[in-house]
């Protein structure tokens, strides 16, 4: 039996299987497509001699292209792709993946803006709110009605005796357009969510219907957490006598790594659909070997960022203003010690919030640059540095080159007191840093149950 006969009848399987999902050809008939086309082609251009060293060679390339085309087949039929994309046609993953690239855009902004509301301290001028919206103040009565709210709370009182209505009018206004750019989002979302599922693509397989439910339910949710935070900071009882009236850093931490996990989720599940394709070599040892160090590196970065959410609670960037050093000394004096229970010193406690934040973050720069080191770098073994694709491999220098800036960033926000601009560029390059480490991830993400096995058979048969 010939290299051909061998390989569609092992192919024959896969394909069976394949064709009662799909209406694209199946990859038998595409394996013998090749075989009949190369045949003619080659038959009608030259004569080779059999036994000759040339019939020897042309034998050798016909069979490794008929390799390559079995491999790329059984990729197809052992489903190497996204769960989230499969059963979908090329045009309903590519709509979909633009449109959540487009909502994860969006999500990217809101935390930027809402680290630019805090830090020109407008979150809590507003104080009141309601699901559906606000009316923004038009009329000079309007605005002195809301700037008599804002009188009655605890941050004008203790912090901004002295504000004016012009003053006010500027805070109010970061709010509101904060509040209402998440509004706009869910608009966003929910229409062409309505429209895709009319159509049937939210019920191609099992998988994008229900994650796309669980991620507009938690941006549903995203507002009502939000004003929970927003009401610790408009609460007499909450502050005593000498606090600077604040939200709670629980709470901030719970908004802002909400709004990392939507993101994260939009993200992942647009890249599932616009890069859908598995590596084939993704059962191979080196790329378990790949994973297993990307990984906690990427939950590492996860982590810091979350630590950064508890420094702005805190306000703790406004203190300790040096580096690397902490009013001289390398552990500050008090660490876990200055609140009880002892557990409440790494939430609460502006001295030992910021050293946690600064050893997460030198601990990521050192991770990062140890992964990039032995995977991308000089480091890494051949068999590692073949296993990585140049999209993976790219991936990579980008998360090295973002770690470094990042840490950079966050130094001169330190030095500086965090500026508004400096320390909204921080907030941005932490989300832009996760961003492409779940990129990084997302290239060497394992195959579906069952591929290996399918993989293995076809191998055997060639």
């Amino acid at each position: 039996m010939n290299r051909r006969h061998v390989a569609e009848r092992g192919f024959a399987a896969a394909a069976a299987s394949s064709s009662k999902t799909s209406s694209k050809p199946s990859v038998l008939s595409q394996y013998r497509n090749f075989s009949s086309s190369s045949s003619s082609s080659s038959s009608s251009t030259v004569t080779i001699a059999p036994g000759s060293a040339g019939a020897a060679f042309l034998g050798a390339q016909t069979a490794s292209a008929a390799k390559k085309v079995v491999a790329s087949s059984a990729a197809a039929a052992a489903g190497l792709v996204s769960p989230i994309a499969r059963n979908m046609t090329a045009a309903q993953s590519t709509a979909l993946g633009v449109w959540l690239a487009g909502c994860s855009a969006w999500v990217y902004s809101m935390v930027v803006l809402g680290g630019v509301t805090r830090l020109t301290r407008s979150g809590l001028s507003m104080t009141e709110w309601r699901f559906l919206g606000e009316k923004y103040p038009r009329t000079l009565e309007d605005w002195e009605r809301e700037f008599d709210k804002y009188r009655a709370s605890p941050e004008f009182q203790k912090v901004n005796r002295s504000m004016n209505l012009d003053e006010f009018q500027f805070i109010y206004f970061m709010e509101y357009a904060h509040r209402m750019w998440g509004r706009v989002l869910g608009v966003v979302f929910l229409v062409p969510a309505a429209a895709f599922a009319a159509r049937g693509a939210l019920s191609a397989n099992g998988v994008v219907g229900p994650r796309l439910a669980l991620l507009g339910s938690m941006g549903a949710a995203q507002g009502f957490v939000g004003w929970w935070m927003v009401r610790s900071g408009l609460k007499h009882e909450n502050f005593g006598e000498h606090d600077v009236p604040r939200v709670s850093p629980y709470r901030l931490a719970a908004h802002l790594t909400s709004a990392f996990a939507i993101y994260t989720g939009l993200l992942w599940s647009s890249l599932g659909l616009l890069q859908p394709a598995i590596a084939t070599n993704a059962a191979t040892d080196a790329m378990k070997v790949i994973r297993g160090r990307v990984t906690p590196v990427a939950a590492l970065i996860a982590v810091t960022a979350v630590s950064g959410a508890f420094v702005a609670g805190n306000d703790a960037g406004r203190a300790y203003n040096t580096f690397p050093l902490m009013e001289g000394r390398i552990v500050p004096e008090h660490y876990f010690e200055a609140l009880t229970p002892w557990w409440r010193n790494a939430f609460e406690h502006t001295a030992t919030v910021q050293f946690d934040h600064r050893v997460l973050a030198v601990s990521t720069l050192t991770a990062v640059s140890a992964l990039w080191a032995i995977t991308a770098g000089p480091l890494a073994s051949p068999a590692i540095a073949a296993a990585l694709s140049p999209s993976a491999t790219f991936r990579m220098h980008a998360l090295l080159a973002l770690a470094w800036g990042q840490v950079g960033l966050g130094v001169s926000t330190l030095l500086h007191a965090v500026p508004v601009e400096l320390g909204s560029a921080h907030q941005a390059g932490a989300l832009a840093l996760m961003s492409v480490a779940v990129a990084v991830v997302h290239s060497v993400r394992a195959g579906p149950a069952g591929a290996g096995a399918v993989r293995a058979a076809v191998k055997k048969a060639l």
